[in-house]
């Protein structure tokens, strides 16, 4: 099955017919309240007082039912208007907001005790329009949500991410914007029961305070991140891609949105002699 971030933007794939299709479908409705509850037991909040969550890419509502359920209150903002137009049919306890996640978080400094997400962040890694530029649209999201949490909140963010590079990229960008934090992965040995969290503090956290042991693993398989935001470290910004690499992958993204792209040949990413 190809990954739901290759087949174009979510705004376009969580259509009408699919955002209905996933709100009524019972395995994906349990495997998501599954992750969503997992999340917030992550998030380690306090048990004697409700708290204020951030549901990223909260689509219909799922997850949020999750953080209801948990004795807390919710936001929650997406891209798929026909996500939200479920969310909003259904009568959710939080209040939902249409946004792009890549543009950044429209709330004040400070609003949100704790952020969860579930499969959302992987889709920032991928630039489906012109303007789109990974690096920038990560560092503007952790930017902004670090300036709307409280000191000391904590963020979850259950990702799929499609290789160790991508995930290096989501990590880099996050501790490099002030988070410091780790990875969490539950049932590491298991193809199918395999779930990886990102885990982030906005601050420092408590003393002493260690990274929980992911479920159904014998050793320890958590990676603990430091903050390197102002360690004024050059950015790797194309990692070990050659410059004909480069220009074939850029060549192959314009093949697949339907545009003339000149054939590859022996002379492709040749640098130019200096004409006289």
């Amino acid at each position: 099955m190809s990954r739901p971030e290759h087949t174009g933007p979510p705004e376009l794939f969580y259509n009408e017919s699919e955002a209905t299709k996933y709100t009524n479908n019972t395995r994906i409705i349990e495997i998501q309240m599954t992750m969503s509850a997992r999340a917030i037991e992550l998030l380690n909040l306090p048990e004697d007082q409700p708290s204020f969550i951030l549901d990223v890419g909260c689509g219909s509502g799922l997850s949020g039912e999750g953080i209801t359920e948990a004795g807390h209150y919710w936001v929650g903002m997406d891209i798929s208007p026909s996500m939200l137009e479920i969310a909003v049919e259904r009568e959710t306890d939080g209040d939902v907001v249409l946004a792009d996640i890549g543009e950044g978080v429209p709330f004040r400094a400070g609003a949100f005790d704790g952020v969860i997400s579930i499969s959302v962040l992987q889709w920032l890694c991928n630039a489906d329009k012109v303007s789109h530029n990974p690096f920038k649209r990560l560092k503007r999201f952790f930017t902004m949500l670090y300036s709307s949490m409280r000191s000391g909140g904590r963020a979850v963010f259950q990702v799929y991410p499609e290789s160790p590079k991508q995930m290096e990229l989501i990590t880099e960008q996050a501790t490099r914007c002030g988070f410091t934090g780790g990875v969490v992965v539950d049932f590491p040995n298991s193809t199918k029961a395999k779930k990886i969290f990102l885990c982030l503090f906005a601050g420092t956290p408590v003393a002493n305070y260690k990274l929980p042991q992911g479920l159904g693993a014998e050793g320890s398989n958590t990676i603990q991140y430091g903050n390197d935001r102002f360690t004024g470290k050059k950015r790797k910004r194309n990692g070990d891609v050659t410059r004909k690499e480069w220009i074939q992958n850029k060549k192959q993204k314009m093949r697949a949105k339907g545009k003339d792209v000149t054939a590859d040949s022996k002379y492709t990413a040749r640098k130019r002699k200096p004409k006289f």
